[in-house]
């Protein structure tokens, strides 16, 4: 095995020359639009949490931190569901879920509009908001024939549009999937089985890069190479791994460690191990 600046691999993994299909998560591992969303949801999870006798308010955000972490990767309706039984749990009575993401959608909007903003009117370039390398590694990915695919936790709609803004939907073309609010009609599991039956292919032939245990997880489990992006959201191009992602995505059995995509193209050179 090669050793590659910027890339830990935290076990031997063999080249494969059939690789064909590549899955990407969009927030955290292509687009920074939605940094510090953690930063809005947070807050509204203790604005609504009831207090609880004998939990002082910082042990409360340790628990609601912990919860929204955990489900990080997944439809962002499954930390509002999480959030309706700790209300319940303390003797209050939740609202619906939907209602809950969609007002944490409005407070997260109110903080992104000047991104999105600033990209459209070019005071702000599009290369900002795309993790260190991005454009460049899908670039490759392309050029050495692989079929990309895209599947996020966040709202489908919104996806399509944040995509189309950073200038990278022609890479995915029709394949660019998000959450729906029937959550029960999407899941990354699906959008797999989707990618594996509709090509006819194994699971060896897939390749996912992801930031969220979600889509880690499900591409080991159908024997597919999966690359953890421990991206510093909130300096991107530092080359600095997020410590938190890390330990979280190799506890799901992550083949490979990047901070962003500085290495991205020698990775993709050596993990495809052909010309």
């Amino acid at each position: 095995m090669p050793v590659l600046s910027h890339v830990e691999f935290p076990r031997e993994v063999a080249p494969r020359p059939e690789l064909s299909h590549v899955l990407f998560d969009f927030d955290g591992t292509l687009s920074l639009i939605r940094q510090g969303w953690p930063e809005i949801m947070v807050p509204m999870f203790l604005e609504m949490l009831p207090p609880q006798a004998g939990m002082s308010r910082e042990q409360d955000r340790e628990l609601v931190f912990n919860d929204i972490m955990r489900l990080n990767g997944k439809q962002t309706i499954y930390q509002m569901m999480q959030l309706a039984d700790r209300i319940r749990e303390r003797g209050g009575e939740p609202r619906e879920p939907l209602w809950y993401k969609h007002e944490y959608l409005r407070r997260l909007d109110e903080q992104i509009i000047g991104r999105k903003k600033g990209i459209t009117d070019g005071t702000k370039t599009r290369e900002q908001w795309i993790v260190h390398g991005g454009r460049a590694l899908l670039e490759h990915l392309q050029s050495r024939g692989l079929t990309l695919y895209l599947a996020s936790g966040t709202d489908e709609a919104a996806v399509k549009q944040e995509v189309e803004l950073l200038g990278l939907a022609s890479f995915f073309g029709r394949h660019i999937y998000g959450a729906q609010d029937d959550y029960k009609k999407f899941s990354k599991k699906m959008i797999i089985d989707r990618i594996l039956q509709e090509n006819k292919i194994s699971g060896k032939q897939l390749l996912a890069f992801g930031d969220g245990y979600v889509e880690i997880e499900n591409t080991k489990d159908v024997g597919g190479l999966a690359v953890a992006v421990a991206s510093d959201e909130a300096n991107n191009g530092s080359g600095q791994i997020d410590e938190w992602k890390r330990q979280r995505l190799l506890g799901v059995g992550a083949d490979a460690v990047i901070p962003d995509y500085r290495s991205g193209v020698p990775l993709v050179d050596f993990l495809i191990g052909r010309g």
